[in-house]
């Protein structure tokens, strides 16, 4: 995976993807490949293909659940490995190099970067050297992925994200997320031409709905008015609801999403069709942009509806 820094760093996929060292090396590679094909991934952080096949190994292996497993050995931090299995015959002068071991020796391998598909197809042929079915599932990768974002690695996300959509260009989840990992790293634009070449047949999955809604949010939050100019308006005149709806846009884009929402509930006790309802509006995309189980979504959406249907 690789780090905001562009490096790579630690494996996000549990025992499916782990750093190779010279110590673990015979274990993690040629004892597990006698029951499961083992990829080995030589790169270096100076790099700069192996930036890109990286992510998207990690991506293939992680799909394949479980079917293979996948071990990153730095050269440069593993000099000594890497001289050792160029002796043995592993053509290791040039980087990225990827090979395959199967029941404890090389069975296949390519080097450079190479497109999504190609990588599809060498897992595949790998699973079935093994006796096993390739497995197209996604949902893993995608999780995966999820977890990256999460965890502040936006930028991970986003190339596993572009990866999974090399497989299925009409991935919702994977579409919607690229969007929203663009967002967390500040390329809003990215984020909106992204969004605007959205496939037709996802153009209104709920993954895309949500990530419309993120940038929606991202571009008020752009031009959000001062929290604490806001606050005192809000205070001198409770019944400006023009300052309180401000209010909460910019509480919202402070990170304050659960104070916004109760701002924008209360604009809706004082006058449910003030500017022509745009607080249930403002409320209806928060809670679209925040996924379906979260607490302050379902909390939100409770005290709406007893306020629509009191």
């Amino acid at each position: 995976m690789l780090g905001l820094d562009g490096n790579q760093t630690g494996p996000v996929a549990g025992d499916l993807i782990k750093d190779g060292t010279e110590e673990n090396f015979m274990a993690e590679v040629v004892e597990a490949s006698q029951q499961v094909p083992v990829i080995v991934d030589f790169w270096a952080t100076w790099c700069g293909p192996c930036k890109t096949l990286g992510p998207q190994l990690e991506a293939a292996v992680t799909a394949a659940k479980g079917k293979v497993k996948m071990v990153k050995v730095d050269v440069d931090a593993n000099a000594r490995l890497a001289q050792a299995l160029a002796q043995q015959g592993l053509p290791l002068q040039s980087i990225p190099t990827v090979v395959a071991f199967w029941q404890g020796r090389p069975v296949d391998m390519f080097q450079g970067a190479v497109p999504q598909s190609e990588i599809k197809s060498f897992v595949d042929k790998l699973i079935g050297l093994a006796g096993g079915e390739a497995d197209g599932g996604l949902e893993e990768a995608i999780a995966a992925a999820e977890d990256m974002l999460a965890q502040g690695a936006a930028a991970d996300a986003a190339q596993t994200f572009a990866a999974i959509l090399g497989e299925e260009p009409e991935n919702a989840a994977a579409f919607g997320g690229l969007a929203r990992a663009h967002l967390a790293i500040g390329e809003t634009d990215k984020a909106e031409a992204l969004l605007a070449g959205v496939p037709e047949a996802i153009a209104t999955a709920p993954d895309v709905e949500a990530a419309r809604a993120q940038l929606d949010l991202a571009r008020q939050a752009a031009n959000a008015g001062p929290l604490a100019e806001l606050s005192s308006a809000v205070e001198a005149d409770p019944a400006n609801l023009q300052a309180r709806f401000d209010y909460a846009l910019a509480l919202h884009a402070a990170g304050k999403v659960e104070e916004a929402i109760e701002q924008l509930l209360d604009i809706l006790r004082r006058d449910r069709d003030w500017n022509e309802g745009a607080a249930k509006e403002q409320l209806f995309k928060i809670f679209e942009a925040l996924k379906p189980n979260d607490p302050l979504a379902l909390k939100g959406r409770r005290k709406l509806s007893s306020l629509l249907f009191a």
